[in-house]
């Protein structure tokens, strides 16, 4: 058996999602980020000033990480290789920092410190993003640096009632052995999804030889939609007016509307996520318009450069019928943080934390079927985070 508490290195650790994820049966080494804002909420949930190195990767030495740690995790930035991005993919300024983590785990290689598993997370634009050769190029360096790796698409709505699918790149050393059972003889739904298969086939002969199919369960069918996240009096928005709450109304197309009454007529407190759109109408003109879910789940949370980036909520209950932008405590429980997590107080900052990190119960997840089977820690080391983590994420 190997270290009872495994360590790791939280590469743009944000608020420190990836942390919560793993739980208290993980211990953290180093953490690093760039935006001090979010360093200031890493701290106030993980410990006093010095937890965390605030500053660019780039300028991250060797000498600050202490050990060798068991996991790197690198949520690396995704403005690059997402689909609404400039498509600057990996040599972009901002998606190439991918790179620079990777100038560390060489650098704590070539000390005998690498670490024994590498995992990267970021949107799953990052398989297609200049015709599949980005994701080419991420295999390849896990393979130029001595890791055999593999990839699983995983949705955190399996998890939390938020429609957010994410790709996660994990490696293993090459010279730690694999216990049986982690490796599929080929892709497995639903975490091998076809847009994976198609990039994992454009990759070349050498890439594929180091390719590992990762056999990861799927979790138990989670028990909280996104009605029971909802507050019904938060302190960070306030509800609309009726007047705006008309104005919404009168924006939805008649599908869209259909879509309300269908809600008004459950019989139950039906929440439904807003999306404004502009679209084109009959006479060619641009008009907003808002569309609307009511399928118990909420939409991807993005991190809200403007207005539309800001999901509005409508709450139908029979006859009375309510909006409001979701509130950041909703948006932190759409994440499977727990309440007792600190959010900044302005509530920008605390959407933008949220919006820009990782689901802590995909976390969990990875942590109990893969990161601790390959590590060989005990089952029971994890069991401090399944109230922290698991499913709806409240406390």
């Amino acid at each position: 058996m190997h270290d009872p508490q495994p360590t790791f290195y939280e590469f743009f650790a944000g608020g420190g999602m990836a942390r919560a994820g793993l739980g208290d049966g993980w211990r953290c080494a180093f953490a690093n980020d760039f935006d001090h804002k979010k360093a200031l909420t890493y701290q106030a949930n993980w410990g006093a000033p010095g937890v965390i190195q605030v500053g660019d990767i780039r300028a991250v030495g060797i000498d600050s990480l202490p050990g060798v740690a068991d996991l790197a995790w690198a949520s690396f930035p995704c403005q690059d290789l997402s689909l609404a991005g400039a498509g600057a993919g990996l040599k972009g300024a901002r998606s190439g920092t991918f790179y620079a983590f990777w100038d560390i785990v060489r650098a704590l290689a070539a000390e005998g410190r690498g670490p024994r598993v590498v995992a990267l997370e970021n949107v799953t634009g990052a398989l297609t993003s200049h015709g599949g050769q980005d994701f080419a190029a991420i295999c390849q360096t896990f393979a130029d640096n001595g890791y055999a790796c593999g990839a699983l698409v995983i949705d955190a709505a399996l998890f939390v009632p938020q429609s957010r699918p994410r790709l996660f790149v994990v490696g293993v050393r090459k010279d730690l052995p694999l216990p049986p059972g982690l490796i599929a003889p080929d892709a497995l739904e639903p975490f091998h999804t076809r847009g994976l298969r198609a990039a994992m086939a454009r990759l070349s002969d050498a890439a594929r030889a180091n390719w590992l199919w990762w056999n990861v369960p799927t979790p138990p069918r989670r028990n909280q939609g996104f009605a029971d996240l909802v507050e019904d009096n938060p302190a960070s928005v306030a509800w609309h007016t009726e007047a705006e709450t008309r104005l919404l109304l009168s924006r939805m197309s008649p599908v869209n509307l259909a879509k309300v009454e269908a809600a008004r007529r459950a019989g139950r407190r039906m929440v439904g996520a807003i999306y404004k759109r502009t679209r084109t109408d009959a006479s060619g003109a641009k008009a907003q318009r808002a569309e609307v879910r009511f399928d118990d789940v909420a939409g991807c949370l993005r991190t809200p450069a403007g207005g539309s980036s800001r999901q509005v909520i409508m709450v139908v209950d029979g006859d009375r019928i309510r909006s409001r932008l979701i509130s950041a405590r909703e948006t932190a429980r759409l994440m499977g943080l727990p309440d007792e997590y600190r959010l900044p107080r302005n509530y920008n900052e605390a959407y933008h934390l949220t919006g820009d990190g990782v689901a802590a119960p995909v976390v969990r997840h990875l942590a109990r079927h893969l990161f601790e089977p390959l590590l060989g820690v005990a089952a029971q080391s994890a069991t401090a985070s399944a109230n922290q983590s698991g499913s709806g994420g409240q406390a």
